[in-house]
């Protein structure tokens, strides 16, 4: 079984140290296999705010590490920064990469950069990198849950997440849920949800993070995260995604709801 911890929008630099204590708590007893940045580490791209993030992710042990930067991931008022070296403090941290891939026999985990140094919010999916991770779904075992995760929303639900959306090809969504794709992992709106949407030949579901330890929550929604487990010896026809919210009172997190998603295939 892969068991994916998926933690989005973290804000190091505006984090609320109880609640971040709860999160490694949560992750030190439910001990996944991977843990999965969705973008925005930081509040502002700051060296120390980078370390903070990493040395929160090293104290999680037996976990793998696979992140991708977001829009708060860019310096926003160092121009030159911005410009020359958008991902420098990203990198020190987190290493070269920005696209990521993890391959598990159970599992491929793909993950997208949409963030670009010319905006500030809004994301971007270019049609080559649309191309690539279809093609690369198309690679994947029967076995394996496919999941590709971005940071801004491809889908959205509401007027909320339309404020939001990536620009980029229309039919994104349906070309990666034909060569494949099983969930879409995303953060950016803080507002957690789990949905299964129609994509053209197939359906996929679309999983979207709250906050996960910063006081930046929205219409009153605690901070969130979503944990995923997924057991091909068991048939890979459905993964458990679950989210887990703060609870204030008890100062832990605690299982808010449990979708088991019916994978098409």
């Amino acid at each position: 079984m892969s068991v994916l911890l998926q933690v989005s929008d973290a804000h190091f630099g505006a984090e609320i140290p109880a609640v971040r204590d709860a999160l490694r708590e949560l992750a030190l007893r439910e001990r996944p296999d991977v843990v999965v940045w969705t973008g925005d580490l930081t509040q502002r791209a700051r060296r120390d705010q980078f370390a903070a993030a990493r040395a929160f992710a090293d104290s999680l042990p037996g976990a793998q590490t696979v992140a991708m930067p977001g829009n708060h991931d860019i310096p926003l008022y160092n121009v030159v920064e911005r410009l020359l070296r958008p991902y420098a403090g990203y990198r020190q941290a987190f290493g070269p990469e920005l696209e990521p891939e993890l391959e598990r026999e159970d599992l491929l985990l793909l993950l997208v950069k949409t963030t670009r140094r010319w905006r500030h919010e809004r994301g971007e999916l270019s049609a080559a990198q649309v191309e690539r991770v279809a093609q690369r779904l198309r690679r994947a075992s029967p076995r394996q849950l496919r999941v590709v995760a971005t940071h801004q929303p491809l889908h959205a639900a509401d007027a909320g997440d339309r404020a939001h959306r990536l620009r980029g090809p229309a039919d994104a969504l349906a070309i990666w849920a034909e060569a494949g794709m099983d969930l879409l992992l995303g953060g950016h709106t803080h507002r957690p949800r789990c949905d299964r949407v129609d994509a053209g030949a197939r359906a996929v579901w679309v999983v979207q993070a709250g906050t996960s330890i910063s006081h930046r929550v929205r219409g009153g929604l605690p901070n969130s995260v979503n944990l995923l487990r997924h057991d091909a010896g068991a048939g890979a026809g459905h993964c458990s995604v679950e989210q887990w919210d703060f609870d204030e009172e008890r100062g832990i997190f605690v299982q808010a709801r449990s979708t088991q998603a019916l994978l098409s295939r």
